[in-house]
């Protein structure tokens, strides 16, 4: 069974991103079109490895590199938004802000990825924040982060796909990606074997992807006036 692996680096390039080993014929849905059309691991894997060191050669910092990928995601989630409600013949956009939330972690999600974020929570200590989970986030499944590159998040680029989301639906938002680690007992959709992104010889993940949501004081402020 043939296998994708990394193009040889020179040692200058040693520090780069590099994808894991992935099987060639492995063709998952990453971003899937409402005529079944899919894009397979392997190839997603390698062209976010490109991307992510296209963007470390011109980052001065690990938070300026987090950025660039946050701003490359961006743009993505207004298409995204665009391409959901064209394809569910949507008219009416959503005004609340659960709403909208059920819409990135559900419907976005299974746009994108084939399935639904793994929980939608909100946060006990401060109202204007919430967090999506995710325990099998693509763009950190496939991908090794060098030492030197510790505190990097690899699922900031989706964190700007949900910016980009919300941005265009009217939310504005500060969104950042953080890696969890996933609690003794925590079940994740892998280990209940419903993993979407199973890939024979990967070792089960120990952490767990969590986008922070932090909306900014308008929408709060509408979202009050409209409850009443």
């Amino acid at each position: 069974m043939s296998t994708f692996m990394p193009y040889c680096l020179s040692k200058k390039q040693s520090n780069l991103f590099i994808p894991s080993p992935i099987h060639a014929d492995n063709n998952e849905p990453i971003f899937r079109s409402s005529e079944g059309s899919v894009v397979s691991l392997s190839a997603f894997a390698y062209i976010y490895s490109e991307l992510v060191q296209y963007h470390q050669g011109r980052a001065a910092s690990i938070s300026e590199l987090e950025r660039r990928l946050e701003s490359a995601g961006y743009g993505v989630g207004l298409k995204v938004l665009e391409m959901v409600a064209y394809r569910a013949k949507e008219t009416k956009r959503e005004t609340r802000l659960m709403s909208i939330l059920h819409f990135v972690s559900s419907s976005v999600w299974k746009s994108l990825f084939g399935k639904s974020a793994d929980s939608l929570e909100r946060s006990i200590d401060h109202a204007d924040e919430f967090m999506i989970v995710d325990y099998e986030p693509i763009t950190s499944t496939f991908v090794s982060v060098p030492s030197d590159l510790g505190q990097l998040s690899a699922d900031a680029y989706l964190s700007g796909i949900i910016a980009g989301v919300l941005d265009g639906a009217g939310f504005s938002a500060r969104v950042t990606a953080h890696s969890v680690k996933v609690e003794e007992g925590e079940v994740s959709g892998a280990a209940a074997g419903g993993g979407v992104f199973n890939v024979p010889g990967m070792p089960p993940r120990k952490d767990k992807a969590v986008f922070l949501v932090k909306f900014s004081p308008e929408v709060l402020s509408r979202d009050a006036a409209l409850e009443r």
